[in-house]
C-alpha cells in the first residue's frame, strides 16, 4: 500500500495534504459503515477535530483532479497484472446511476431506470456518472479496476460559466464515455473497450473516428447490438455512366440469419464467466450506421439457446475472442456492487447553500434556477462542490483498485485471508470485501509493524488518539 500509494505525492502542493490523501484512502478501504467521513474518523481511531478537515479536503486547491487520475493511470500502468489482447489492454465502461435526495446538491436531475429490476423505479433524482475501468488479474480471477468515474449529465449549466460563445456544448452521454475511453487508452498506448449495445450509435463511431485523427494511439469498440439490427453489404462496383457511387449495397436484417444460415454457423468452446461453455457462432463483415456505412465484425452468437448479436470495429479480432471479451464486460458491474456494498464509494453527502433549491417539477420549457446565479462567490462554490463529488469518488475508485491489487498479490501467500464464513468462498483469490475485513481488524498492528509509514504522523493507535499533528490539523 505504501509503495502505491508515495506516487502521488506530486500531486500536492503541500505534505500535508497528501497525508490527509492517504488517511482518506486507507479509510476507505476499511470503514465498516457509509456514512461519509464519519466512519473513517470512527474506524480510523481519529480525534473529532479532523471532521471539518477532512470536509476542506475535497474543497482544497492544493490538489487537481486531473493530476490524480493520470497519476493513477501511471500506478496501474506500472504495478498492475493487465489482461492484454494482441498487445492492446482491454478497457471497461459504463454508466451508473445514483439516487440523491439533497435539494441542494449541484447534478442531481430527473434520471430513467432502464433495470428490469423491479425493486428499482422507474424514475430517480440523482447522479449520472460514466465509469472507465480496466481489467486486471490473471487465468485465477479478473478483476475491472476502476480508473476514474466522473458526472456526465445535469452539469452543463455549472460547466457553461467557464466556457466562452464559441465553445461547443457538452456532448451526450454516448459521446462523453468515447472520449473518456480514449483518454485512458493514450495512457496505455493500444487499448479495446466494451460497451453494452447501448453506446452502439453513429455519433459515438464518429467521435472514435475523430479521437484517431489527433492522436497516436488507437482503441476500438466491442459491443453488443440490438435484435433488430440491420447492416449492409458492401456496395457493387460502380457501373460505367453518369452518377454518383454507392455507399451501400442490400440491406441484412442479422435476426434473420439465425434461421435463413443455421447451416452456416461453427461451433465453439469459449471461456465465458469463469466457465468452458459451448457456443455457436456466425462471423460477417457488414456495413453499418445509417449514413456513415463503417464496416464493422458482426458475430452471431447462440449460447444455451440465447441469441445474441456482438459487434467490433476491429476487424482483425476472431469471432472466439469478440465472444470471450464481450464475455468480460460485466465485470464492471461486479465493481460497482462493490463500490456501493462494500466500500459506500457513493455515500457523499457535498451540498452548497449557493445552490437554488431543487425543483422537482420543472418543466422542459422553463430555464433552469442555476441560469439565475450570477454572482462570482456563488458559482466558485458550487464548482468546488462538484469538484468535492467527483474528488470524493476519485478516492473511492483508488482505494477499490488497491483493494484489488492486494486480493491479487497477497491471496496466494495468505491463507489466513480466509477467516470469515463464505457460503461460496473462492479457493484462488479472494474478494474485496475479504480484504477490507481483513484490514478492518488488523491495521493498527500493521502501523505498529511498519513504524516507518508517514501514514503515522496522523494516526496514531487507540490508546495515543489525541496526539495528532498540528501542522496537518491546520491544513
Amino acid at each position: 500500500m505504501n509503495e502505491l500509494l508515495l506516487p502521488f505525492r506530486s500531486c500536492f502542493s503541500r505534505q500535508a495534504t497528501f497525508e490527509w490523501f492517504v488517511v482518506i484512502v486507507v479509510g476507505f478501504m476499511l470503514r465498516s459503515d457509509h456514512l461519509g467521513v464519519t466512519s473513517v474518523i470512527r474506524d480510523l481511531s481519529l480525534s473529532g477535530r479532523c471532521y471539518e478537515t477532512l470536509l476542506h479536503f475535497f474543497r482544497s486547491s492544493a490538489w487537481s483532479l486531473p493530476s490524480l487520475r493520470q497519476m493513477w493511470l501511471q500506478v496501474v500502468r506500472r504495478s498492475a497484472p493487465l489482461l492484454v489482447i494482441q498487445d492492446r489492454v482491454v478497457l471497461v465502461g459504463d454508466g451508473m446511476k445514483e439516487a440523491k435526495e439533497g435539494r441542494r446538491m449541484p447534478g442531481v436531475k430527473k434520471l430513467h431506470q432502464e433495470s428490469e429490476n423491479v425493486s428499482k423505479g422507474e424514475y430517480i433524482f440523482g447522479h449520472l456518472f460514466g465509469a472507465i475501468g480496466i481489467l486486471v488479474g490473471d487465468s485465477r480471477k479478473w478483476f475491472c479496476l476502476p480508473l476514474f468515474m466522473n458526472l456526465q449529465d445535469g452539469i452543463q449549466t455549472i460547466l457553461g460559466w467557464k466556457q466562452t460563445d464559441a465553445e461547443p456544448e457538452r456532448p451526450s452521454h454516448v459521446v462523453q464515455m468515447i472520449e473518456q475511453g480514449f483518454e485512458a487508452a493514450k495512457g496505455f498506448g493500444q487499448a479495446l473497450l466494451l460497451l453494452d449495445r447501448y453506446f452502439l450509435s453513429v455519433p459515438a463511431l464518429q467521435r472514435l473516428q475523430a479521437c484517431h485523427s489527433g492522436s497516436e494511439a488507437r482503441m476500438h469498440l466491442v459491443t453488443k447490438a440490438k435484435s433488430n439490427v440491420v447492416a449492409y453489404e458492401r456496395p457493387p462496383a460502380k457501373k460505367p455512366g453518369r452518377g454518383r457511387p454507392p455507399k451501400k449495397g442490400e440491406s441484412v436484417k442479422l435476426k434473420e440469419l439465425f434461421s435463413t444460415r443455421a447451416a452456416d454457423f461453427q461451433t465453439a468452446i469459449v471461456p465465458l464467466y469463469g466457465k468452458e461453455e459451448t457456443v455457436e457462432f456466425l462471423c460477417l463483415d457488414l456495413l453499418w450506421g445509417q449514413g456513415w456505412y463503417q464496416e464493422l465484425r458482426f458475430v452471431l452468437v447462440i449460447h444455451q439457446g440465447r441469441y445474441s448479436i456482438l459487434a467490433s470495429t476491429d476487424l482483425t479480432l476472431s469471432a472466439t475472442d469478440i465472444i470471450r471479451l464481450y464475455g468480460y464486460r460485466f465485470k464492471i458491474e461486479c465493481t460497482f456492487r462493490e463500490m456501493k456494498q462494500v466500500i459506500g464509494a457513493f455515500g457523499y453527502r457535498f451540498w452548497s447553500k449557493s445552490m437554488p433549491k431543487l425543483n422537482r417539477f420543472l418543466k422542459k420549457e422553463e430555464a433552469h434556477p442555476l441560469e439565475a446565479v450570477q454572482d462570482e462567490q456563488d458559482r466558485r462554490r458550487i464548482e468546488q462542490t462538484i469538484q468535492a463529488i467527483e474528488g470524493f469518488v476519485m478516492c473511492q475508485c483508488i482505494a477499490m483498485g488497491l483493494l484489488q491489487l492486494i486480493a491479487l498479490r497477497f491471496s496466494s501467500r495468505t491463507p489466513a485471508l480466509f477467516f470469515r464464513y463464505l457460503r461460496t468462498p473462492s479457493h484462488a483469490v479472494v474478494s474485496e470485501a475479504t480484504v477490507a475485513a481483513y484490514l478492518r481488524k488488523s491495521i493498527f498492528r500493521l502501523f505498529v509493524q511498519n513504524p516507518h509509514l508517514s501514514i503515522t504522523k496522523i494516526i496514531k493507535s487507540k490508546q495515543n488518539t489525541s496526539n495528532i499533528d498540528e501542522d496537518s490539523l491546520a491544513s
